[in-house]
């Protein structure tokens, strides 16, 4: 396999670990700089220039893309994805969860356990936002951030207030999040690379920071994740479309609360604590997926005339309850089932022999005037019902 590895930190432990990892299983390996691309559109087919030349062949990429150069570094790796170059983060993925905002509005709609939060653009609504996730103290974050950088625990509701309100004049957007006192100055993060847990380990904060981010002096211990932590940290990560990530969790009272999920996790400190090859996990991954370039389904199944793709749900008083799969009626209303989501369980490509249970969800391929006529009236929300006061309760 030949892999290019883009990084603008040539030697940094995590660069150099997974090229190390790669030439001990005899892979070829170049780390190549983000920022020295050129994304070429000039002609018959996408291409890449690198230094002012045309981009040798690659099997594969392995994108170390920073904080500060996503949308150029998320560019270059969807030309590579539109080059059929295998990559484990794709740029759709890599954007989605460098966003706070978008990754949680994209992990709350999968039912991932997470901190209560908000976001709100006008001051006026301030303080009604932090009621709404519990009052004060909470956690103020920016949007984009890493190590733990802009992200700031406001004791009072006052406090809370002049943060956001100063934050707000140099335009940056917040987010307000509860804090999770159980768990305060502590964390997990679990390595996840395709469908599995490597790795994973406690960080631990020193003093009174709150913050357990190596990065800000806090401590790493290796810990074996309960099966409740590894399933939300694998779900966490394929949702976002990353099969290489860093997942943070919380121990809340009631289980694991995702805070983030990071597209680029570094490796000295998870492989310090475990004395696990990570780097190598990741390589054998890459290698074993080389062949599966990414492709978006929705996009090439939707070209046929008629057809595309859609999730269907099973509801309670749906007449498909108790009935299998071959007796349900779909193949014959040219409808295929793709896989079969069950609560948190997966079931690609199922059998006819399958029974269809309520609020089972079936992602299918077929005639789109057959599943659309499948679909109910959407129901109305809910009210939900408010708990604030009458009057904003001002401290101080």
């Amino acid at each position: 396999m030949k892999l290019a590895i883009l990084s603008r930190a040539p030697r940094s432990y995590s660069t150099q670990r997974l090229r190390t990892a790669a030439l001990d299983r005899g892979h070829q390996v170049k780390v190549l700089n983000t920022l020295r691309f050129a994304i070429d559109l000039s002609g018959e087919d996408p291409d890449l220039q690198f230094r002012g030349r045309q981009l040798s062949d690659y099997d594969a990429v392995l994108p170390r893309i920073g904080n500060s150069i996503t949308y150029f570094g998320t560019a270059v790796v969807r030309q590579f994805e539109q080059m059929d170059v295998y990559t484990p983060n794709t740029a759709n993925g890599i954007g989605n969860s460098r966003d706070k905002l978008r990754a949680s509005q994209i992990l709350s709609r999968h039912n991932i356990g997470m901190p209560a939060t908000t976001f709100v653009w006008d001051r006026a609504d301030v303080i009604p936002a932090i009621e709404r996730v519990g009052g004060a103290p909470v956690v103020i974050k920016l949007l984009e951030g890493t190590q733990g950088i802009g992200v700031i625990l406001a004791p009072t509701l006052k406090v809370a207030e002049a943060i956001i309100e100063t934050l707000q004049s140099t335009r940056q957007q917040v987010l307000i999040q509860r804090f999770v006192k159980e768990s305060k100055g502590r964390d997990i993060r679990a390595l996840v690379v395709g469908d599995r847990v490597v790795a994973a380990m406690r960080r631990v904060a020193q003093g009174d920071e709150f913050r357990s981010n190596v990065h800000r002096g806090g401590t790493v211990e290796r810990v074996d994740l309960d099966p409740a932590y590894e399933q939300v940290a694998v779900r966490a990560a394929q949702i976002m479309g990353l099969k290489v990530a860093g997942v943070d969790m919380l121990e809340g009272d009631d289980g694991p609360l995702v805070m983030e999920v990071n597209s680029s996790p570094g490796l000295e400190g998870i492989e310090s604590a475990t004395k696990l090859d990570v780097a190598g996990a990741i390589i054998d991954y890459i290698d074993n997926q080389v062949a599966f370039p990414q492709i978006d389904v929705r996009e090439r199944l939707s070209v046929s005339t008629g057809y595309g793709v859609a999730e269907l749900v099973v509801h309670g008083d749906a007449d498909l309850v108790g009935k299998t799969l071959g007796e349900s009626g779909l193949r014959e209303r040219d409808i295929t089932v793709l896989t079969l989501h069950r609560g948190t369980t997966v079931i690609p490509n199922p059998f006819d022999r399958h029974v269809l249970e309520a609020e089972d969800r079936l992602l299918c391929f077929g005639k789109l005037e057959e599943m659309r006529s499948m679909i109910p009236a959407r129901p109305k929300r809910r009210a939900r019902v408010k708990k604030l006061p009458k009057q904003p309760i001002h401290e101080g």
